[in-house]
């Protein structure tokens, strides 16, 4: 394997991780946003869902064994009302933004394209959740300040 083949399967591995991890984070979204977002939050949460799918089907495509998921995460912060469930939301896109980006660097052809596109929809999903967007999604180094983009 190709030191490029290597830097796409790391990569595309990464953002496997970070789709398990981002189920399993609006599993916990759900069970506490309010109910005017919930249609959202699902929203969400099968997207995530259908990109976590199509990676593992990807790693696989390239010979590869897919990262499988944990059993359970570490909240960046505890989640008890629905003003959190907000903030936990708009983080998780962050976090999935950032590893798109590192995806969409070591990719190429119709991988980079959709690499691309699920960054620019979780750039978009954390806009929603909080309200405002940063000036490099997926690049917290380049955001401007360290509230706007956690990293991971």
């Amino acid at each position: 394997m190709s030191e490029a083949e290597k830097a796409r399967m790391a990569a595309l591995q990464a953002a496997l991780a970070a789709e398990h991890a981002a189920v399993y984070g609006y599993g916990v979204v759900g069970g506490r946003i309010g109910a005017d977002r919930r249609s959202a939050a699902r929203s969400a949460y099968e997207a995530h869902r259908a990109r976590r799918d199509a990676l593992a089907r990807a790693v696989r495509d390239l010979k590869g064994e897919p990262v499988a998921a944990s059993a359970a995460y570490a909240l960046p912060f505890p989640v008890a009302d629905p003003e959190a469930a907000v903030r936990l939301a708009a983080e998780l896109e962050d976090r999935v933004a950032g590893v798109y980006s590192d995806l969409v660097r070591a990719a190429e052809g119709e991988l980079r394209g959709t690499a691309a596109e699920a960054l620019r929809e979780a750039a978009v999903r954390a806009v929603r959740w909080r309200g405002e967007g940063v000036a490099f999604p997926g690049l917290a180094e380049r955001a401007g300040t360290a509230s706007a983009a956690p990293t991971a």
